[in-house]
């Protein structure tokens, strides 16, 4: 295999500042790497992904939960994902910060499928979430299907991108606790 080929199967490596910080234009390629290449991450930018974002906005707006007025889903993805190394910049802290973005993930996977099984809504068809949850009788419900909807593809976008952070940052992989 070429070299050339070899990176474009690789994330771009992380590059520092002089005085030793993570050059913020890296953490942009990277991101932008895992968007073009990396299947789950990529979801960030399908219309069924921005279609349930922006109904979490408005939910939360709703029910008077602060938020931020993000462009799109991969907007709030890519901002997410800088703040998170940003403010978790030692190993310790981004450990901690990838464990619980795991159990976000794990807790949202286990009740979106709780919801999906009780109510018999097909997981294997290409509809939006949107479209399964108007099959859910009650508002608790169409929430927190829709909601672990959102949170299980921005955690796991966010974990494949933070963990190969990680593991550029650190030398090892990421073993969640």
């Amino acid at each position: 295999m070429t070299e050339a080929a070899t990176q474009e199967n690789q994330p771009p490596k992380l590059r520092r500042s002089a005085d030793g910080q993570i050059e913020p234009s890296s953490i942009a390629d990277m991101i932008e790497w895992f968007l073009n290449y990396d299947e789950r991450t990529a979801r960030m930018r399908h219309p069924h992904t921005n279609e349930l974002f922006i109904w979490k906005q408005a939910d939360d707006e709703a029910n008077a939960v602060g938020t931020y007025p993000f462009e799109n889903a991969e907007a709030r993805f890519a901002v997410g994902t800088f703040q998170a190394v940003k403010e978790n910049n030692t190993e310790p802290l981004l450990d901690l910060w990838l464990n619980d973005v795991s159990a976000a993930l794990h807790a949202a996977r286990t009740a979106k499928g709780e919801v999906a099984e009780s109510n018999r809504l097909d997981e294997t068809t290409l509809d939006s979430a949107l479209t399964k949850a108007e099959k859910l009788t009650t508002n608790l419900e169409k929430r927190l299907y829709l909601s672990s909807c959102w949170i299980e593809t921005l955690c796991t976008a966010e974990a494949r991108v933070l963990g190969w952070i990680y593991q550029e940052l650190y030398g090892k992989a990421f073993a969640p606790k």
